[in-house]
């Protein structure tokens, strides 16, 4: 199923079933109420439906069945608001996990350094990149702002303190119940669903922030940064998920083409490195990285005021968002 969170006709924020086909969303908790005569709590938000389990999970599939192409539930796509799937995760953790970008985001910076010194541009492939042995023996990532998180077609406001403002296409995972000490064998049962994730960046500021080698700060949080949608597709559709096509497009030109297979560490692998002595919970959002080629800092291309992002994933559908420069 693609599971959405969308504001309705009568303003409510309500958690449905996406028919791409049809361009629709079914509204569960009406589905529920009309067939049973009261509310099930588990359709209240997506936090509470991932709470539920699989029962909640089955139920929703058996009211998608019952109630599909019913008028009276089902909103057509561009009737509605979507909202991020869970506008607040209970927690965000972003990797930095794949070899193209550990090797071009730091010549990309090295770049942009030499430009905002006015220095001679140098050569991409003059620059030499050395990549820490420990981003191939563990997942690297740091904690990023859940409070930041916005969805389908809200505008990004471009923080004021920035003027080299650069998307990130990733995607992420919604992590279905609690654990710890969990092997990656078993890491799969932890896994409610996948969404496309576009990890804002104002890489000036990121850039300076760095040196202090405490990771990103202001470089990343900062209001509107995350945007996680347009939904979330359980973990049942998905078989593999380090084999998806990746597109970027700005204002529908394409500016990355690529693969999820440039990931080195699989999300199993993630989940057992970050439940080590340590409990996740359910509706924790972990974000894949950057995959290669996905970013400004390796195309040398940048967004400006009013510019429209488009990131496609294969299987999971287009996250779409605006720009706009904070006056």
């Amino acid at each position: 199923m693609k599971l959405a969170t969308f504001i309705n006709s009568n303003h409510h924020t309500v958690i449905g079933v996406v028919n791409v086909e049809n361009q629709t969303v079914l509204d569960l908790q009406a589905c529920y109420v009309a067939k049973h005569k009261k509310e099930n709590l588990a359709f209240k938000t997506m936090l509470d439906l991932i709470d539920a389990g699989k029962e909640a999970l089955e139920e929703a599939r058996f009211l998608d069945d019952l109630f599909k192409g019913d008028n009276r539930y089902n909103h057509h796509l561009k009737n509605i608001q979507l909202l991020s799937p869970v506008p607040e995760p209970r927690q965000i953790r972003d990797f930095n996990n794949a070899e193209g970008h550990w090797r071009n985001a730091p010549a990309g910076m090295e770049i942009l350094r030499a430009r905002l010194s006015n220095k001679p541009i140098p050569n991409r492939s003059d620059i030499s990149v050395s990549i820490p042995e420990v981003n191939y023996t563990q997942p690297i990532f740091y904690i990023s702002n859940r409070f930041n998180v916005i969805g389908q077609d809200a505008t990004v406001t471009w923080p004021k303190y920035s003027n080299w403002f650069d998307y990130e296409g990733e995607f992420g995972i919604y992590i279905a119940k609690k654990g710890k000490d969990i092997s990656q064998a078993h890491a799969k049962d932890y896994i409610f669903g996948y969404s496309i994730f576009n990890d804002f960046s104002a890489r000036d500021k990121q850039m300076r922030e760095m040196e202090g080698r405490m990771g990103p700060t202001k470089g990343k949080s900062f209001d509107t940064g995350n945007s996680i949608g347009p939904w979330i597709v359980t973990s049942d559709e998905i078989d593999n998920p380090q084999n998806l096509k990746v597109t970027v497009r700005v204002n529908h030109e394409v500016w990355g083409e690529s693969s999820t297979s440039t990931m080195v560490h699989s999300f199993e692998k993630i989940i057992e490195y970050i439940s080590e002595s340590e409990t996740i919970h359910p509706g924790e959002f972990l974000g894949s990285g950057t995959i290669a080629g996905c970013c400004s800092l390796e195309c040398d291309k940048w967004m400006k005021d009013g510019d429209i992002i488009e990131i496609e994933f294969e299987k999971l559908g287009v996250l779409r968002n605006k720009v706009s420069r904070e006056k």
